[in-house]
Order: structure tokens, then C-alpha cells, then sequence
């Protein structure tokens, strides 16, 4: 009677250990992924998916990455699985991973089902503000069951972000024209993180209210959105080149604009990087601010 009841223990405590080891989460399409354990192998398929990977402590858990994924440097000698246009399902198959992270409105959503029908389970994120990040983290953390990593690196974010909101936010407002591509000319609206951004550091994107995320519009639409500032820096590699584009506008009003570039890796990814983008950006409206503080303050004296 003794050793079945010990062979029932040990049978009871081995089902406790498997289901406090499994892993349930729901993902921004509203559909719950269920691990039987933490994830060992994961590719990703957004060059940000894989940061966030190795910011949230699993970096040596990544299997494969996707074509552009270059930060941290150890992602560029992982096996690439295509892009956003297609990814490469034979290689994925090959990798054989427990975890597959996509990116809701940057990966093929036929792509995503062809894995699913595969039987890979694949965990869909959408991060669209600045306090997606640290959820996403949290997300990365249970699934690879490396949580306290990611917490550190979370409190780490959430400091910085507030430091920034803090030291900005509540000073004068400024129009911000944002550009993520030059030829066409290319901006966001108010549902995409870099607006997010924007309003962190005080500014008000111009076309917030666009009806798609990555509008392209006109240099006249620009000069009729009136802005205070124009920032980006997506189709230039350095401050000159980005500033030169403006300054050879066929519009003297936008020729005239204060223009600042900045680094697209550190804003156009959803990842805790951001904050040195964002920290940039904040930094250039000032900059604008106390310009026009300047201007203004010699206007008044000229005036006595």
C-alpha cells in the first residue's frame, strides 16, 4: 500500500511539474498560445522581434532571425527566414522551433497561417505605443521563461520613459512633420508609435488624423499641415544628407524649417532602443523652443 501510495505522489507531483512548467499567453490578435514548456528554439520574423529577444534575456535561445535583423551584432550570423514580403518556410521547417514571433502588420498574414498549419506556434504582436514595449518584453520573458531578465530590462524603460515624459511633455507645444521616406514622402498618423513618441516629447504629429498608418503625401499637403519642425531621417544615412533634402525644397516656407535627423534604427523599431530615439527627438523640439524664445524675447526688446 506504501510504495502505491509513493507511486501516486510521484505521479501527482510530476503533473504539478509539467503544468506549472507550461506556458499560456494571448497574443494581440486575441488568440492564447499554449506551450507545454518554455520555448527553446524561437525564430522571428521582424528584424525588432529579435532585439526584443535578446533584450528580454532569450537571445541564446533564437534559432533563426529575419533578413535585416542586425542588433544586437549576434543576430547577423543567425540563419535569416525572409521578410516581411515572404518568409522561407523550407528553412523554417529545417530550424525546427517551439516559438515563432511575428509582426501583425509587417509579416504576410497568409505566411502566418501557412505556419499555424504547420503546426509551429506562432505568437503575433502588434506594438503600437510606447508602453507596448515593456509588455512585449513581459510577453518575450514567460514564453522563453526568462522573466526576471526581462523585468530588469522593463523597470529600466519604464524609468527612462517617465524621465523623458517628465522633462518634456508639459512644455510648449510644436507641429511635427515626421518622414520615414523621402521619394515618396512618406509619414505616420496618429496610431503608429512614432507619434507616440512625438506627443512624449511634446509635439503634435501633423497627420495624426491620416486614415492609413503610413500615409504617402505631398509637399503641399506638408506645407498645408503648417508644421513647426520637420524630423526623420529614413531615406538619409546622416544629419547632412537628411537636412540637405529640405533645404532643396521647391517651397521657401519648408526650406526655412528647422530639421532634424534621426537615427531611423532607434525609432522606427519597437524596442527599448527607442528611448534613445525618442530622447533625440525630444531634444531637437527644445531646441526649437528656445530658438523661438530667443526670437521672441529680442522682439520684445526691440519693441521697448
Amino acid at each position: 500500500m506504501r510504495c502505491a501510495a509513493l507511486a501516486v505522489g510521484a505521479l501527482l507531483l510530476m503533473q504539478n511539474v509539467t503544468a506549472a512548467a507550461a506556458v499560456s499567453l494571448t497574443d494581440d490578435r486575441g488568440r492564447t498560445l499554449v506551450l507545454a514548456a518554455p520555448a527553446q528554439r524561437v525564430v522571428t520574423l521582424a528584424p525588432h522581434l529579435a532585439e526584443i529577444v535578446f533584450a528580454a534575456g532569450a537571445g541564446g535561445r533564437l534559432a533563426g532571425v529575419a533578413r535585416f535583423s542586425d542588433f544586437p551584432e549576434a543576430v547577423m550570423h543567425l540563419p535569416q527566414v525572409g521578410d516581411g514580403a515572404r518568409v522561407d518556410l523550407e528553412r523554417i521547417i529545417a530550424l525546427k522551433p517551439d516559438l515563432i514571433l511575428a509582426w501583425q502588420s509587417g509579416n504576410q498574414a497568409a505566411d502566418i497561417e501557412r505556419l499555424e498549419k504547420l503546426g509551429f506556434p506562432v505568437f503575433v504582436t502588434e506594438p503600437a505605443r510606447l508602453m507596448d514595449i515593456p509588455r512585449l518584453l513581459r510577453a518575450v520573458g514567460v514564453l522563453a521563461g526568462t522573466l526576471p531578465a526581462a523585468e530588469q530590462v522593463i523597470d529600466k524603460y519604464i524609468n527612462n520613459i517617465k524621465e523623458l515624459r517628465n522633462s518634456y511633455g508639459g512644455h510648449p507645444a510644436l507641429r511635427v512633420f515626421y518622414e520615414i521616406w523621402h521619394r515618396p514622402l512618406l509619414t505616420v498618423n496618429g496610431s503608429h508609435i512614432i507619434s507616440d513618441v512625438l506627443a512624449l516629447c511634446g509635439g503634435r504629429n501633423v497627420f495624426a488624423a491620416a486614415p492609413v498608418q503610413t500615409p504617402t503625401v505631398s509637399i503641399e499637403a506638408v506645407l498645408a499641415a503648417q508644421p513647426d519642425v520637420i524630423v526623420g531621417g529614413g531615406s538619409a544615412v546622416a544629419a547632412d544628407e537628411f537636412a540637405a533634402q529640405w533645404r532643396a525644397s521647391p517651397i521657401p516656407a519648408l526650406r526655412e524649417l528647422p530639421v532634424f535627423y534621426v537615427d531611423p534604427d532607434t525609432i522606427q523599431r519597437q524596442t527599448p532602443r527607442i528611448v534613445e530615439g525618442a530622447r533625440t527627438i525630444c531634444e531637437a523640439l527644445e531646441k526649437v523652443r528656445v530658438s523661438r524664445q530667443g526670437r521672441q524675447e529680442k522682439t520684445d526688446r526691440n519693441r521697448r
